[in-house]
């Protein structure tokens, strides 16, 4: 297991860590948790890393100061999310509880804590440098709208005492800055690590950038803000990706292009690192911890998603193009869960961003390298996507007949327009995937997320007409009736989007009752750094086309909320399939 403690690194012969990883999270040697893969991958390389998993920022600071000073750099992250997100709800109530802590606890990080881990850092110790990294630090990386204070902010680079960010999945440049540093390079030497930003007094001239608005010219103008979002966005869904440069307070934050795409080899290593998948043994006693105990025996099949959904932000942290494992890995973690003594013969998930995008990728790169569309599928699939679902389906398969598995269970979302959308040549195996998926891979419920049902609301959302999910309505009650089954169709819905009024909720909850759907899994709709459902919140237009968007807020954001809690209350529990007659 990574050390912990200072006893830890004494039983290792240590006298010094070469690397030293702060989290908002509980430890959990897990694939799953950002700060093992990390740390696990360091280790790989011959570094010598330890954690300080929820350091307490409210006492003497002694758990900062602990392990000491590290031979090489400090490594920030919030943990697995937003650590504001993670605090508190769409109405920014105070939650009471944290899925990252032992016992499901709330209190256990701070406000922002990346930037609170990282002054506290650099006030204990100034000449060690800080890298920040992570969800938090990732979506804020440029001027972005933070809704808990209702205002624009600045890059958090910017507005900490870090040393360098670190954006998106960032197991190969932190390898790089570990190498260069470890070979005698100062953190201010590294200008040109990809998915890196740093903080500059001048741009240097021999390198041509993007260049974004000011942070205080997005503070007066809401098309400024609107237009660094067009940039940034197109940029990230570029493979030929450009520096971006946006000054703030007389300097520049001069960000770097994201790493080469990995190849699937690349990911297997980062998988088939020696996790022991379990929390630290310090935390015996202490209750479980919710968010691993969901994901326990999971397995991360790919990375990056290029649905392009308004609201999310798993495309600007992960990247658009879907990077995928071996089936040889895959099969290999598999094994690994089975020898796990609470393994009781099931699979919890076989999936990643989304359920059914594994192996699907452009028929011919050097198209997409002229293409910054953020979506390959909305409004369209992209004509130069493959979307061929036989390696899923034979990935399912070949996992399923594993003697030792009673059960492998998909809890990922199914972007159903991949099946019920399909280009004619990839139709066939679209829908043997989805029987595959509802005869086998079913766990009594079945969820996904239209998040709408109103045509002019999807479009906001860049997400598929809602004939398509019914038509996926109809064919998995099918194939139940066919099996014999009683499984349950359970759709997500967001509220209060942007674009999205009264009336589009009432429209919802008929168009839901029709299909005698119990609307109980419903999302208010939170702003979050660094999406497109945000800049239109904020700014009330589209930032690609200028068009105006309805905003909910304050009441009517609560209001759309109860409508369908109300309507909840008053449904029946039918999951026949069968439609309601008009």
């Amino acid at each position: 297991m990574i050390p912990t403690s200072t006893k830890e690194m004494n039983a290792l012969g240590w006298e010094q860590a070469d690397i030293i990883l702060i989290s908002g999270d509980a430890y959990v040697d897990h694939p799953a948790f950002g700060v093992a893969v990390l740390a696990r991958m360091l280790q790989q390389y011959g570094y010598k890393v330890a954690v300080i998993p929820q350091p307490n920022w409210k006492d003497d600071l002694r758990d900062f100061k602990k392990l000491g000073k590290p031979r090489l750099f400090f490594g920030v992250s919030a943990g697995n999310m937003d650590s504001m997100v993670n605090h508190y709800t769409a109405n920014r109530r105070l939650r009471s509880d944290d899925a990252y802590t032992p016992g499901g606890k709330a209190g256990f990080r701070p406000d922002y804590a990346t930037s609170v881990y990282a002054e506290i850092l650099k006030s204990i110790f100034p000449d060690s440098p800080v890298i920040i990294g992570g969800i938090e630090a990732s979506m804020r990386r440029f001027t972005h709208y933070d809704y808990w204070q209702d205002k624009l902010i600045k890059g958090i680079l910017a507005d900490t005492a870090a040393d360098m960010l670190i954006y998106g999945m960032s197991e190969y440049p932190l390898v790089k800055i570990a190498e260069a540093m470890h070979n005698g390079a100062g953190i201010s030497d590294l200008t040109d690590i990809p998915q890196t930003q740093i903080l500059l007094e001048k741009l240097p001239e021999e390198v041509d950038t993007i260049q974004l608005n000011d942070h205080q010219e997005c503070m007066k103008s809401a098309r400024a803000f609107a237009d660094n979002f067009v940039a940034i966005e197109r940029n990230a869904n570029s493979l030929e990706a450009g520096v971006i440069a946006q000054p703030v307070d007389g300097k520049w934050l001069f960000t770097n292009p994201p790493e080469k795409l990995l190849s699937a080899k690349k990911l297997d290593k980062i998988y088939d690192l020696p996790y022991t998948r379990i929390p630290h043994p310090r935390y015996k006693g202490k209750g479980d911890i919710p968010a691993y105990q969901m994901i326990r025996h999971s397995v991360n099949i790919h990375r990056g998603c290029f649905g392009g959904c308004a609201f999310c932000t798993i495309a600007a942290h992960q990247g658009k193009w879907v990077q995928s494992r071996s089936v040889k890995s895959v099969t290999k973690e598999i094994n690994k869960i089975i020898e796990m003594p609470d393994y009781k013969g099931y699979i919890s998930d076989l999936g990643g961003p989304s359920a059914n995008m594994y192996g699907m990728k452009p028929v011919d790169m050097n198209i997409c390298r002229k293409c910054k569309r953020p979506s390959c599928i909305d409004p369209a699939i992209c004509k130069n996507l493959n979307t061929d679902h036989k390696p899923m389906t034979e990935l399912y398969q070949r996992v399923r007949k594993n003697p030792k598995i009673k059960q492998v269970t998909i809890g990922s979302g199914i972007r159903y327009d991949l099946i019920f959308n399909a280009p004619e040549k990839y139709q066939a195996q679209a829908h043997e995937y989805f029987r595959e998926l509802v005869k086998y891979h079913v766990a009594g419920r079945l969820k996904v997320a239209p998040e709408h049902t109103e045509k002019k609301v999807l479009k906001w959302m860049r997400k598929p007409d809602f004939h398509l999910f019914e038509e996926m309505y109809d064919l998995f009650h099918k194939i139940n009736r066919e099996e014999g089954k009683n499984q349950q169709l359970i759709p997500y819905f967001i509220s209060g989007h942007p674009g999205c009024d009264l009336q589009d909720m009432d429209k919802l909850v008929r168009q839901t009752k029709d299909l005698n759907l119990l609307t109980e899994q419903v999302q208010d709709f939170t702003p979050t750094p660094m999406t497109l459902a945000t800049v239109m919140y904020y700014t009330g237009i589209h930032p690609y086309t200028g068009e105006k968007v309805h905003v909910p807020k304050g009441q009517e954001k609560l209001e759309q909320r109860k409508i369908l809690s109300r309507d909840n209350k008053s449904r029946g529990k039918d999951f026949s399939g069968k439609r309601k007659k008009k």
